[in-house]
């Protein structure tokens, strides 16, 4: 089978294609025949990148942990899955992503595919569903009636974390560039403000939550305009390694949940969530996309299409 692997020289191409034999499942693996998975950049500077659990110096990591498919072959102990099931997941960032024509996930991280998308659009949601789900939800603990800001609105987390502070009953703030004004208000933005052209810090204030997915200046500017009790959760990579414990503290990564994927597909579904790809690209175009040299529209999500026509195949 066909394989993307992330090679060691900072020269171009970032992703080297490769035949590997297809692999095997274990006890409690389930193998996925991938149709589309989601490009996120950021993986780049992250330690599970170009690390093993026990510290040791990974090589050849294969990129892209959120994916959709159909089930190809399963494992003994899994239950509650069948050959053939359209699915969609996330890898753990240990584990091998999903730039492949099949990659093995196990059976917690990965949920039936909303019925209302195309693996295209499934492939797009489990990173940042969770991602918000997780930093709004369980970190922060966003109640009703609370305010939270949000920066980075219209990205690929951001638009999540809009759209479930909506559905908690919060009211929503962010920070989005002046073209994305009625596209972050659709989502479900209370305030927006223009991050070009004004600082957040001098018109707001009072806040009970900030989610950060920008990380800088902007992460340090954030801590001024909490209440004295506020809650900050940040996914910005540069915030794991800072000196500040503040900073350090608020940072987490996201987790693959089945239970939780399981929820947001039903919000899907019900038409409470949705979703939004930013382009479509073939596998041959991922080593660009992660280098930065895809034309982007900053909305919503790249998306690699693993298997040409697949992505768009018919919803089932």
């Amino acid at each position: 089978m066909k394989i993307l692997r992330l090679t060691d020289s900072e020269q171009e191409p970032l992703l080297r294609e490769t035949d590997v034999p297809q692999p095997e499942v274990r006890e409690g693996e389930v193998l996925v025949e991938v149709h589309a998975t989601g490009i996120t950049p950021s993986e780049l500077a992250w330690h599970p990148t170009w690390h093993e659990k026990n510290g040791e110096k990974r090589q050849g990591a294969v990129l892209s942990h959120e994916f959709s498919g159909t089930i190809a072959a399963i494992g003994n102990g899994v239950k509650g899955l069948y050959i053939g099931q359209a699915i969609y997941g996330m890898n753990d960032w240990f584990a091998e992503g999903a730039l492949a024509q099949y990659c093995v996930t196990q059976a917690d991280w990965i949920a039936p595919k909303p019925l209302s998308l195309d693996f295209a659009q499934a492939a797009s949601v489990p990173i940042g569903a969770l991602t918000a789900w997780q930093g709004l939800y369980e970190r922060a603990k966003l109640t009703a009636g609370e305010r939270v800001l949000i920066h980075g609105g219209a990205g690929s987390v951001g638009i999540f974390a809009l759209q479930l502070a909506r559905l908690r009953g919060a009211y929503a703030i962010t920070t989005v560039s002046a073209d994305d004004f009625e596209f972050v208000r659709e989502l479900g933005a209370d305030e927006v403000l223009d991050y070009k052209t004004s600082r957040f810090e001098e018109s707001i204030r009072d806040i009970d939550v900030v989610f950060d997915g920008v990380g800088g200046d902007t992460l340090a500017r954030s801590w001024g305009v909490l209440k004295p009790n506020g809650r900050l959760v940040t996914v910005a990579a540069d915030s794991e390694g800072r000196s500040d414990e503040r900073s350090k503290n608020s940072f987490f990564i996201v987790e693959p949940k089945r239970d939780q994927l399981i929820q947001v597909g039903r919000l899907i579904d019900a038409g409470d969530l949705r979703t939004v790809v930013d382009r479509v690209l073939p596998f041959s175009a991922a080593s660009d996309a992660y280098a930065g040299k895809v034309e982007r529209s900053g909305r919503g999500k790249l998306v690699v299409a693993v298997v040409e026509g697949r992505s768009e195949a018919a919803r089932r």
